[in-house]
C-alpha cells in the first residue's frame, strides 16, 4: 500500500554509528547506551502468571511520540511507545478483557495492530481496513476479550512507522497450567534499525533494487563454481541479468543500512539473560524487524522448540532455526556448566548480526562466532525445470506471457547455462530440494511480474536459505506438530490459489501480478466455511505471508497435528497450502510482512461475510 503522506521523521544521528560502536567496544561504555531502553528490555524477564480469574479488565496506556534517544550505538530520533524502542512488554491473561488507550502525539495518523491476536475486526488496528486510524492528538480505545495464550507482538500498521520504532512484545499467560515448565522466562525481540528515513530507503530501492547489496556476484565468483569456463560463466551471468537478479539478492536491505538489535541493544550493548546452572530457561524469540530474516543459534547449547506463533507444538530439539519477519518461536534451553553462552541471530544474507548473552552473572560474555560465508540463490530458487531445462520464466519488461518471451523453453538459453552439464550454484541447496508438486500454467500474471516458477516444489522439509550445508541440526517446517487435540476434521469445501509475484528491477510487489491499488475488491471468504489457501511463490525471494484475524493451519504432512501459524514463510519457487476456518466476520488484512513489499503492493483485504452477502 502506498503511503499518502510522510509518517516518519528524518533521522540525523549525532555521531556515526560505526565510530560510536568502535568507541563503545574499546572504552567499555556500551552498557550505558541502553540507558534509555524501556525497563523490561534491560533484562527482558517475563513475570510469573497473575491471577487469571479477576473479573475486571486489564488496562494499559500507550503513547506514541517522536523523540531523541540512544539507539543502535548513536543518538538520533525515533518513534517510541511510552518512551522506548521497543515499546513496553505487555502481559495479558487469557480469559480476561483488555483495554488499551493509545494516544497519538505525532503530527500524522498512527495505529497499533495486535499481531496474531484473535479479536473483533474493528479492534485489529489497520487504517482504512478495520478503522480510520488514530489522528494526531487523539486517543483510541482498543477493548476486546483475550481468547488465547502465548508469545505475540504489536506494531504500527501506518505507512513505514514500524521501521522507525513503533513495535513491542506481547506475552499472554494461559488460563490453565502452562505445559512448558521453566525456571526463567525471557523475551528476545529481534529488529533492524536504520537512522535513515524509511521513505528514503524505499526511494532508493525503487530507483535501484540492489542499492544495498554490496555482495555483488562477479565473473571471478562464477569461474570458481564447478570449474566453469569463461563461456559458461558469461552465459550464466547473462541469464541472471535477464531475470534482473543476482544470486546474492537474499535481502533487499542489508547490514549496509541496518544495525540489528536484540531487545533494543546492538551487539556491543550485550543484552544479558541470567541463569543458574541446571535451570530450564524459556527464550521467546520474536522477529519484529521490518525486512530481515535471522538464523538463530546458541553455540554449545541445544534448543528445544516448544511453540511457534504463540501456539504450543510437540517439543523438537534443534541447534539452529531461521525466523522470518513477524514469526515467533519459543525455545527452552538448559545451560550447563559454562558461565556464558552467546545468543547469535545472524542476518540471513550474513551482512550483520544481533547478539546477546546467557550468563551466570552480569558482565560476562562468550565468544561471538564469525559471520559465515554469504549464501547464494540456486536453480531451485529460480523454479527451474531441472529435467526439461525450462527457465524461471523470465519474460523481460513486457510480462505478457507471450511464448517467445517466457513460456516453457522461452528461457531455455538461461536454463542450459544454469544447469546443463555443470551444476551451477548453491549445490547443497539443490541436493536437498523438495519434490516437484505442480507446474505453472500459461498465466505469467502480466507486467507486474517478471518471472514464474515453472516447477513448484514442496520445500517444507528444506532448511532455510543459506543453511543447507551447516554441520548441525536445523529446524524445518516439517518438524512442527501441534500439541493440542483440537483439529477440525471437516475437509476444505474449496480452494483459493494466489501467486506471490513481483518485478525486482522496478521494485513492484503483488499477488497474481496486481498491486493492491489495481485489484477490484477483497478476497471473499464465506463465514463458517473451511477452505484451503494455496500460495505459490513465483519470485526468487522469501515472503513471510500474514493473515489477520484467523489461523492458517500449515499443511506440512502431519494430519490432525498440523501446526497453526499467523505468518508462513513461502520460500522461492515453493507451493504451500494452509487450512483456514473462516470464523471471524469482517475485513482483514492479508499481506507480505516485508514492510517495503507490503508498501509497494503485496497487500490484499480478505472479507469474511455470510454466503451471498452483497
Amino acid at each position: 500500500m502506498k503511503s499518502r503522506r510522510p509518517d516518519t521523521p528524518t533521522f540525523r544521528p549525532d555521531t556515526t554509528r560505526r565510530r560510536l560502536l568502535q568507541g563503545a567496544l574499546a572504552g567499555g561504555t556500551a552498557c550505558a547506551m541502553g540507558g534509555m531502553l524501556p525497563a523490561w528490555a534491560r533484562d527482558a524477564r517475563v513475570s510469573a502468571p497473575r491471577d487469571s480469574t479477576a473479573s475486571s479488565p486489564q488496562v494499559f496506556d500507550l503513547a506514541i511520540r517522536e523523540e531523541r534517544l540512544d539507539i543502535a550505538g548513536a543518538h538520533g530520533r525515533a518513534l517510541t511507545i511510552n518512551g522506548g524502542v521497543p515499546g513496553p512488554l505487555l502481559e495479558w491473561q487469557e480469559g480476561r478483557e483488555v483495554v488499551l488507550d493509545v494516544t497519538n502525539h505525532l503530527d500524522v495518523p498512527t495505529s497499533i495492530h495486535w499481531h496474531g491476536i484473535l479479536l473483533p475486526y474493528e479492534m485489529d488496528g489497520v487504517p482504512w481496513v478495520s478503522f480510520r486510524g488514530i489522528a494526531p492528538g487523539e486517543t483510541f480505545r482498543y477493548r476486546f476479550p483475550v481468547v488465547q495464550s502465548g508469545t505475540y507482538w504489536y506494531h504500527s500498521h501506518s505507512g513505514l512507522q514500524e521501521q522507525s520504532g513503533v513495535y513491542g512484545p506481547l506475552v499472554i499467560h494461559p488460563r490453565e497450567a502452562d505445559p512448558v515448565r521453566v525456571d526463567r522466562d525471557y523475551v528476545v525481540f529481534l529488529s533492524d534499525w536504520t537512522f535513515d528515513d524509511p521513505h528514503h530507503v524505499l526511494a532508493r530501492l525503487k530507483k535501484m533494487s540492489d542499492y544495498y547489496n554490496f555482495q555483488q556476484f562477479t565473473l571471478t565468483d562464477l569461474y570458481a563454481i564447478d570449474n566453469m569456463n569463461s563461456a559458461e560463466a558469461w552465459a550464466t551471468k547473462l541469464a541472471w541479468d535477464r531475470m534482473r537478479m543476482m544470486p546474492t539478492d537474499i535481502a533487499d536491505v542489508t547490514g549496509a543500512a541496518y544495525t540489528y538489535l536484540m531487545n533494543g541493544l546492538h551487539p556491543a550493548g550485550n543484552w544479558t539473560g541470567l541463569f543458574a546452572p541446571g535451570e530450564r530457561v524459556r527464550l521467546r524469540f520474536i522477529n519484529g524487524s521490518a525486512m530481515s530474516f535471522f538464523n538463530v543459534r546458541i553455540p554449545g547449547l541445544p534448543m528445544t522448540v516448544v511453540a511457534t506463533d504463540g501456539q504450543n507444538v510437540e517439543p523438537v530439539e534443534t541447534d539452529e532455526f531461521q525466523i522470518g519477519v513477524a514469526e515467533v518461536y519459543d525455545v527452552v534451553v538448559e545451560p550447563g556448566d559454562a558461565e556464558a553462552y552467546t545468543v547469535m541471530a545472524e542476518s540471513m544474507d550474513r551482512s550483520g548480526y544481533a547478539a546477546g548473552t546467557l550468563a551466570t552473572r552480569p558482565g560476562l560474555a562468550a565468544p561471538v562466532p564469525a559471520l559465515r560465508e554469504r549464501p547464494l540463490l540456486s536453480m531451485v530458487d529460480m523454479g527451474m525445470d531441472m529435467a526439461g531445462h525450462g527457465g524461471h520464466g523470465s519474460h523481460g519488461d513486457h510480462g505478457n506471457g507471450d511464448d517467445s518471451a517466457g513460456s516453457k523453453g522461452g528461457n531455455s538459453h538461461a536454463g542450459h547455462a544454469m544447469h546443463g552439464e555443470h551444476g551451477g550454484m548453491a549445490m547443497g541447496a539443490m541436493s536437498q530440494a523438495g519434490p516437484v508438486v505442480a507446474r505453472h500454467d500459461a498465466d505469467h500474471h502480466g507486467p507486474g511480474n517478471i518471472s514464474v516458477a515453472e516447477v513448484q516444489r514442496d520445500r517444507l522439509g528444506e532448511r532455510g536459505t543459506g543453511l543447507a550445508e551447516v554441520p548441525h541440526r536445523v529446524l524445518v517446517y516439517r518438524d512442527l506438530r501441534r500439541l493440542a487435540d483440537d483439529f477440525d476434521e471437516r475437509p476444505p469445501a474449496r480452494e483459493i490459489e494466489l501467486h506471490l509475484t513481483g518485478h525486482m528491477e522496478r521494485y513492484m510487489w503483488s499477488f497474481d501480478g496486481k498491486q493492491f491499488h489495481e485489484v477490484d475488491g477483497p478476497i471473499e471468504f464465506h463465514y463458517g466455511e473451511r477452505l484451503r489457501l494455496t500460495l505459490v511463490n513465483d519470485t526468487m525471494m522469501n515472503h513471510p505471508i500474514h493473515l489477520h484475524g484467523m489461523w492458517m493451519e500449515l499443511e506440512n504432512g502431519h494430519g490432525p497435528r498440523i501446526p497453526r501459524k499467523h505468518t508462513i514463510n513461502v520460500m522461492p519457487g515453493a507451493r504451500v497450502s494452509a487450512l483456514i476456518n473462516a470464523d471471524a466476520p469482517g475485513l482483514w488484512a492479508f499481506h507480505c510482512h516485508l514492510l517495503y513489499h507490503m508498501e509497494m503492493g503485496m497487500f490484499r483485504v480478505v472479507r469474511v461475510a455470510p454466503e451471498g452477502a452483497a
